[in-house]
């Protein structure tokens, strides 16, 4: 977390643990053939980040990203046992709804899905994922990567 849950703008991080943080994260994938040119975009631990973090990113020539609101697809995180779990079905059919209620439906959304969640979550959302495909190409969606979807130079 690089910044507190219950008044954003407090810090939990220096600008220096950040840079620290993030290149050893850059340099974690390198072992993977993953190169900083290569992968241009952040998403902040757990979604949240504050204008501090965004400068902070910038100021690394990196891109901040994060999902677009308004579906439960980023609850795939959850277990049973807490409290805002949301089950699969839950996740699938939020996105189903929010897709039919909106005038633009899911173009240029971004959906964040994990793949890799909790052992305690046996209800795991990436499995529902070809479906979900399935059913919105069926609607005429085209998939893109983000670096696609934002054009990264």
């Amino acid at each position: 977390m690089y910044c507190d849950w219950g008044k954003r703008d407090s810090l939990l991080v220096t600008e220096a643990q950040f840079t620290k943080d993030l290149q050893r994260n850059y340099s974690m994938m390198s072992r993977f053939g993953i190169r900083e040119e290569n992968a241009p975009f952040f998403l902040p631990p757990y979604e949240w980040y504050n204008d501090s973090i965004a400068v902070w990113t910038k100021k690394m020539d990196f891109q901040l990203i994060n999902f677009t609101p308004g579906t439960l697809s980023h609850a795939d995180y959850t277990t049973p046992a807490d409290k805002n779990y949301r089950s699969s079905e839950d996740i699938y059919q939020s996105i189903i709804k929010y897709e039919q209620a909106r005038p633009g439906g899911l173009n240029g959304f971004i959906l964040l899905s994990h793949i890799g969640t909790d052992p305690k979550r046996t209800d795991k959302f990436y499995k529902r994922l070809p479906q979900l495909i399935k059913h919105l190409q069926a609607k005429g969606y085209q998939f893109q990567r983000v670096d696609e979807l934002l054009k990264a130079d």
